[in-house]
């Protein structure tokens, strides 16, 4: 595959105005399979690193996610100022993993697990006897922690210095757990995922989100989804909420450059 073809296809998963380059190295590197140059826009892929199109497509795709990205943020941010073009933040991997998701649609990528049996049954097997178990087991946790708090507060126990000193658990963690088991969830998702729904307020959100995930969507793509439609429904359910905390922001960011310039002002007379 040259580099054209693969710029074409990655121009066919999502458009951008921003122009770029894709360029095979004809290179090994143990560092990295690829990198984005973002003042100069260019796509590096080293192809000695992959066995198959299907790697590079998927390494590519990767690269291309950052040039996404960086698009968006020249958009709002100062010209040539590209702050975090690298980063791996939570949009970034929501939008890389929509990519992937039309990728496989297009047939320019896949995740075919049947290529290896051996795989497939393992994965089904993390997947009932650990990730959904684990699950449960968590969900059974966070009851008896809530009942290990009423029996404390029934023997006047400060149920914190019981969890520091008896179980040598950290609040914060305990506090997750009791969530979960608060909030039906559905434990197939996994803990971690069942902490991030057990957070979501309205039931039909929450079921939307475990279905996401159900679904094979990535962690990312659907905390991403969420935090989007939220900010959605806030902005046009209370404008003038945002408008008064907007309004909050700015009155204390000019109170803070206020008293610098008055420090700088102060320091120049001295001089």
């Amino acid at each position: 595959m040259d580099n054209a073809r693969i710029k074409e296809i990655l121009l066919d998963l999502a458009e951008t105005n921003l122009e770029f380059t894709v360029t095979q190295t004809g290179k090994e590197s143990t560092r990295v399979n690829g990198l984005y140059k973002p003042d100069t826009h260019e796509i590096l892929l080293h192809n000695q690193n992959f066995k198959t199109e299907n790697e590079l497509i998927y390494t590519a795709i990767h690269e291309y996610t950052h040039h996404l990205v960086t698009e968006e943020t020249l958009l709002v941010s100062p010209e040539g100022f590209i702050p975090n073009a690298k980063s791996h933040t939570q949009k970034f991997w929501a939008k890389f993993g929509g990519l992937l998701a039309i990728a496989e649609e297009k047939g320019y990528y896949k995740l075919d697990l049947t290529v290896s049996p051996e795989l497939k049954e393992l994965t089904d097997r993390i997947k009932t006897e650990f990730i959904e178990k684990n699950g449960q087991l968590m969900t059974e946790f966070g009851r008896l922690l809530g009942e290990a708090y009423d029996l404390c507060k029934a023997a006047n126990i400060r149920y914190e210095d019981y969890l520091d000193r008896v179980l040598c658990m950290p609040r914060n963690s305990a506090k997750e757990i009791q969530r979960v088991a608060r909030v039906p969830v559905n434990p197939a998702i996994g803990f971690d995922n069942m902490k991030t729904v057990a957070c979501i307020k309205k039931v039909d959100d929450r079921k939307e989100a475990e279905q996401e995930l159900l679904s094979g969507k990535s962690p990312a793509t659907v905390r991403e989804m969420m935090k989007m439609k939220s900010q959605k429904q806030n902005q046009q359910n209370d404008p003038k909420t945002k408008l008064e905390k907007e309004k909050s922001r700015l009155e204390k960011t000019i109170a803070q450059l206020n008293q610098r310039l008055e420090f700088v002002e102060e320091s120049l007379a001295n001089l």
